[in-house]
């Protein structure tokens, strides 16, 4: 079968990343995709450089706040606040909704990295700060850049490409082995099962079945961060770094 040549068809919908992904281009194009990509680079670091560690929750964006799953995001957020965090999430609703929410409930720092999409993506109104991306690679490092601890709740796609890629980069020692905590041993029945049989078929070694906790118990994820992120990583609280007017930053 032919795709017919639709004139001015793309199967992207983000027209800054349609040329890059197009095949070879022009140096300009490509030197003006590069500026791009700085700049929305630069931007979320000037953001994110006085959050403070972070732990990202990441999950869906379709739950309702009376599923049993988004009651649980909360408790999270609320958990991961008292410990002393700032919560990262992906800024959207359902899930990530819920963990900023929980943040807010206890007082706690909230933040949000929120992709540009056509549909399902915009900002929850419990952030604190929120930054609105363009690329979802940019968003995804930033996502990884400040967090020493990542918790998985349900989710779809994007939920599953964010937990394996920490576990990829934990697992290639690209990052360090920061605490990944799955949440909800019932939605993740499957794809437990399905990660012990890539360990039995020898493409994962059965020591990466360690690199993350598979829980139903925001107590044990608790603890498990309070181990493995505050305890490993000797983290304490401190005077918070402040702003630099003179460049034009905030806190």
């Amino acid at each position: 079968m032919i795709k017919e040549d639709v004139k001015g068809f793309s199967p992207l919908v983000n027209p800054e990343e349609e040329d890059f992904y197009a095949g070879p281009q022009t140096r300009w194009k490509d030197f003006k995709f590069v500026i791009k990509v700085m700049l929305e680079f630069i931007r979320g670091f000037r953001m994110l450089h006085f959050v403070g560690p972070c732990v990202t929750v990441f999950g869906s964006a379709r739950f309702e706040e009376d599923d049993k799953f988004y009651k649980l995001a909360v408790r999270v957020g609320e958990s991961v606040s008292r410990l002393g965090f700032t919560v990262m999430t992906g800024g959207g609703p359902g899930i990530m909704e819920a963990a900023n929410r929980g943040a807010k409930n206890v007082g706690g720092k909230s933040i949000g990295c929120n992709i540009i999409l056509p549909f399902e993506q915009k900002p929850n109104p419990y952030l604190d700060k929120w930054m609105d991306f363009n690329f979802f690679f940019v968003r995804k490092v930033l996502l990884s850049k400040y967090s020493f601890a990542f918790v998985v709740m349900p989710g779809g796609f994007g939920t599953l490409d964010e937990f394996f890629e920490a576990l990829t980069l934990i697992q290639t020692k690209v990052m360090r082995r920061f605490p990944v905590v799955l949440m909800c041993s019932d939605f993740h029945h499957d794809l437990y099962t399905y990660i012990q049989h890539l360990a039995e078929y020898g493409t994962i070694n059965k020591e990466d079945l360690e690199l993350f906790l598979l829980t139903d118990s925001v107590e044990e994820m608790e603890e498990h961060i309070r181990k493995y992120a505050i305890v490993e990583y000797k983290l304490r609280r401190k005077e918070v770094i402040k702003p630099a007017a003179i460049l034009g930053e905030k806190g």
